[in-house]
Parts: structure tokens; sequence; C-alpha cells
């Protein structure tokens, strides 16, 4: 027996349709290119998403064809999330910090039919665009006196002009909802990168989770900066979710420095921002230098990488924010866990809830996961045992576009399909997870694991150190041992013994790395994260002290 409710496929189309009915005065704040703040409301961005699905079928795209932005977080990208994948075509976000042959590659891969793109990244598309072979149409996200009379692109045309000339009305197509919406490229660390194809259905039940209380908990009162690029991951869901909820966003632009940051989060009364540790690191040294405090900000989502304690307490104990831990995954749409107490951590002392806070969190509803060891049996949430990582749920990928990499799933006992996501981690009773490493990076000695993790966050926390990576040096009794390689902050100084003294108390005595290399620059890669093998090469000929 089938129950007798009405069916309505969930569209990404139905979010601003939403946002424009019921929230439709809601302002969408944006630092543009040009260096000027735009301002308008969800009712614009709903009509001038439907002048993008109408220029869009002028260009006779085909359902399902790719249509791919190099952007910067901002109103007219906004307007193509929208726009490309209510219209039935595939939003694909395209990551400006990689190399141009790699853009050209992963655009060929895609079968990208058009590009838009910042004026920002001009020089870029004109170092990659002659060796793209499916793109046909290049539009520059710019007014149309402000597209340069020779921009060596040929046929380029801006974007005022092209959505410009078209309809706001538009009727929105009803298809499937596991029809693809967006797509997003791994960051390739290990061979070409692959692609996760989002689906309509995945991208608004992702929406519904983030929005949850113990989740991102956003609402109509909140006026949300995200900082994590919508061009890689889709700002993490934040864009659908704020639609789906009414809530004000406030878009950084380029503009991404501690200054930038600061000012905008205090002139549009931020209460919610999103990042990566490397962006609030720049927040917090502008803050801290001028002697600022917040005035609206309550609460950030921090990921992508392990959150250093030490900048978890600076924002809860010096400027009153609450850190939200979270784990993400391009393969999960992003998001993962995220750390929120429970009722029962609340008369916690300040230290144990620190404990918890650590911890990249609990799943969300929508995600299940377990780790297993090398037998592939699962392991016990007891927050001691450690071993793979692995997640099934409605966006999580079973497998990469065009079958890149074959099938990443993995079956249990019960014929269950699991998606191995490459990180080691514990879980308590509680469910909290705790991603003690990737499992390559994990570093063994003496047949005891040691977490590289760890060992970096310690060194984050000394005055001295701007940042740090610990490897694993091949040793011939220990097999390998724990080595810090570090970046010193600018005018200050610290010895290779200070900091070994460093971790004194801190951690077990066989944990404790056996050398220290000072480096100018730690390799990132695209979306921020360490290249530690990368980092392997550069080192490769060191050898520890007395062995």
């Amino acid at each position: 027996m089938l129950g007798l409710m009405q069916s309505e496929p969930l569209l990404i189309s139905s979010l601003i349709d939403f946002a424009e009915r019921h929230h439709g005065g809601v302002e969408i704040v944006s630092r543009r290119v040009e260096g000027d703040i735009h301002r308008y409301t969800y009712k614009d961005v709903a009509a001038r998403s439907r002048q993008v699905a109408n220029a869009l079928d002028a260009m006779k795209l085909a359902q399902g064809d790719r249509v791919a932005t190099l952007a910067w977080n901002g109103y007219r990208h906004l307007e193509l999330y929208f726009g490309v994948s209510g219209s039935g075509r595939v939003l694909h976000t395209l990551n400006p910090r990689l190399a141009p042959d790699q853009i050209a590659w992963i655009a060929n891969h895609a079968g990208d039919q058009v590009l838009c793109f910042d004026m920002t990244f001009l020089p870029l598309v004109k170092a990659f665009h002659s060796k793209c072979k499916t793109i046909r149409h290049y539009v520059a996200l710019c007014d149309a006196d402000k597209l340069p009379a020779d921009s060596g692109i040929p046929g380029l045309i801006s974007y005022e002009a092209w959505i410009g000339a078209q309809s706001s009305s538009y009727r929105w197509p009803s298809f499937d909802e596991n029809t693809a919406s967006s797509m997003c490229y791994t960051s390739g660390t290990t061979g070409n990168p692959k692609a996760a194809l989002y689906s309509h259905r995945s991208t608004l039940l992702h929406a519904y989770a983030a929005a949850l209380p113990d989740v991102m908990c956003m609402s109509a009162r909140d006026a949300i900066l995200p900082v994590v690029p919508m061009f890689h991951v889709n700002a993490w869901g934040i864009p659908y979710s704020a639609a789906m909820t009414g809530a004000k966003l406030v878009f950084p632009g380029p503009a991404m420095d501690g200054k930038s940051i600061y000012e905008l989060m205090e002139t549009e009364k931020v209460s919610f921002a999103a990042g990566v540790p490397t962006v609030w690191q720049m927040l917090l040294a502008h803050m801290q230098a001028g002697g600022l405090r917040f005035s609206t900000l309550k609460r950030t989502v921090i990921g992508g990488s392990a959150c250093p304690p030490a900048m978890i307490e600076t924002f809860n104990e010096k400027y009153g924010v609450e850190v939200l831990h979270a784990w993400r995954m391009t393969e999960m749409s992003p998001l993962g866990t995220l750390c929120t107490l429970k009722n029962k951590h609340l008369d916690l002392p300040a230290d144990e809830k620190m404990k918890i806070r650590l911890k990249q969190g609990r799943a969300i509803y929508g995600v299940d996961m377990k780790i297993v060891g090398d037998d592939g049996k699962e392991l016990p949430w007891d927050g001691v045992a450690f071993g793979d990582l692995y997640v099934r749920g409605p966006w999580v990928v079973r497998e990469y576009f065009k079958g890149e990499g074959g099938n990443p799933l993995v079956k249990d006992e019960h014929g269950v399909d699991w998606f191995p996501t490459g990180d080691v981690a514990t879980i308590d009773a509680d469910g909290y997870m705790q991603i003690t490493d990737r499992s390559k990076d994990v570093i063994k000695s003496g047949g005891e694991w040691i977490s590289s993790i760890d060992i970096e966050n310690i060194a984050v926390a000394h005055p001295a150190v701007a940042m740090a990576a610990c490897i694993g040096v091949k040793h011939p009794k220990w097999d390998e041992r724990p080595v810090l390689v570090v970046v010193k902050k600018p005018g200050m100084e610290v010895t290779t013994a200070e900091l070994i003294q460093f971790y004194q108390g801190k951690t077990a005595k066989w944990q404790v790395p056996d050398d220290v290399v000072f480096v100018d620059a730690i390799p990132l890669g695209a979306t921020g994260k360490m290249l530690k093998t990368r980092l392997r090469e550069m080192l490769k000929d060191y050898r520890l002290p007395n062995t």
C-alpha cells in the first residue's frame, strides 16, 4: 500500500521559488570584483536566475549539458547555482587555484559547454582556453561596459548583456529528482581528479540536514557569511540551505584578507560564518593586532582540515564565538559530521567540553558511519580503537563521473555498500568521531600508530609557529619516526630544542617528534590542504639525526 500524499520531486528550482515567495525581501550582499558592495534580494535572485535559464535555452543547451563557473562567492555565481541546475543543466564549479593545464583537463573531461568567469580570472582563462575542446561559449561575469575591447577570448560576451536580453518569466521544468544537478572534482592529490556528480535529490536532502539545529542551525534570523568557496563543494551547501530557510547571505567576493572579512562581518551584522582554518587565522591575527571584538558573530563552522585547539579556544574564550568543528568530503556533498554538544555535556567542566569540541563530531541524519580494522570487521565505538572510516547515505557518491577509478564502494559481510573515506578515525560511545589521520599519513613507529594531526595541533599552539606538518621518516629500529616541518611566524624565532621541549606533558614521549625541519613554506593544494606527498618529495634526502 502506498501513502496518499502529493508527489513533488525534490528540485533545486523549488528552493529559489520558495525563497522568492516567502523571503523575497531578504538581502543578498556581495563584495564585487570591482570592489564595491552590491545589494539586492531573493526576489531579484529568482528573477535573474530565470533569465539565466532563458539564456541557456537560447544557446540551445540540452538537458544535462555542463555549464562551468570560475568565480568567487557573489550574487552572479548564486544566480548560476539556481538558473543552471533549475533548468535541468549541470553546474560545474571549477577551482581557480588549479594550474591552467589541470583546469583544461577537467573542463574537457567534464565536457563543459559554457564557461562563466569573474574578470579576475581572465588571465587564467586566456592561459587554458585554447586547450578546451568542448567549451563553445565564454561569458564574463561583468557589465557590458567592463568587457575589454580585446580580451583574447573569441566570442566573449558579458553576463549582463547575456541575461539582460532575456525575459525574467520562465517555467521551471519538472523532471526526476535523481537528475544530475552539479558536479565537483576532487583535488586529485593521487592521480587525476575524479568528479562527484550530485543530484537534485541529494542536494535538497543535504540542504535540509545542514540547516538542522545540531548541524549549522540556519534560520531566517541569521546573516550568513560563507567564506568557504562556492567553487568547491557548493560552499558546503550553504547557498541552498540559506534559500531554504530565508537567511540573509553575505558574500566576500575576492577580498579574503582578515581586514576585509572583519569589516564585512561587522557592517552586515553577520551572525554565522563558515570557512577553513587558514582564513580564520588571518581574521584572528587582524583582530588581535587591532584589539577588535565581534559585535554580532555567534558561531562559526570550521572544516576542510582539523581545527587547531588554540583557534577553538581563542574563538570561544576571547570572543564568545561558538566553534562548530566539522568533517566533510567532496564525495559527501560534503557534510558528514558536525560537533555540537548533547544535553548530557552541558554541565561538564570547560576542559571536558573542549575535549569533545576538538572531535569532528556526530554523524548528521542521512549519514551512517563505522570504523573497520584491517580484516574489514567493524571496530567498537569506545573512543580508543581506530580504523578506516566508512560512510554511506543518500548524498554519498556510489561512483565517480564516467566511472573513473572503478567502483569505490566496499561491501560488508551483510552485502551493504560503504564508501571508504581514506581517513582513519575513532568513534566514542556517544557517537563522536575523531579523525586521527589520513590512512596514507599515519605514522607507524615500533608497531604503534602515531597521529600526525595530533602532533601538528600541538605545534601550532606554540606562539612562534605559523604552520606545521608532521610526516613519517624511515628509521632502522622503529620503522618510522615523526619529523615536524615548521613555518615560523614572521619576526619570531624558535629552535628545534625549544619545540621538542614544548611537547613535554602534552603527548606520550614516544610520540614526540625526533627532529624539526624549518622551511619557508609548506606546499598547499587547491583546496588549502597540506600536500604531504610533495613535502615527502621535498625531504626525500633527509636523514634523521643519529641514524
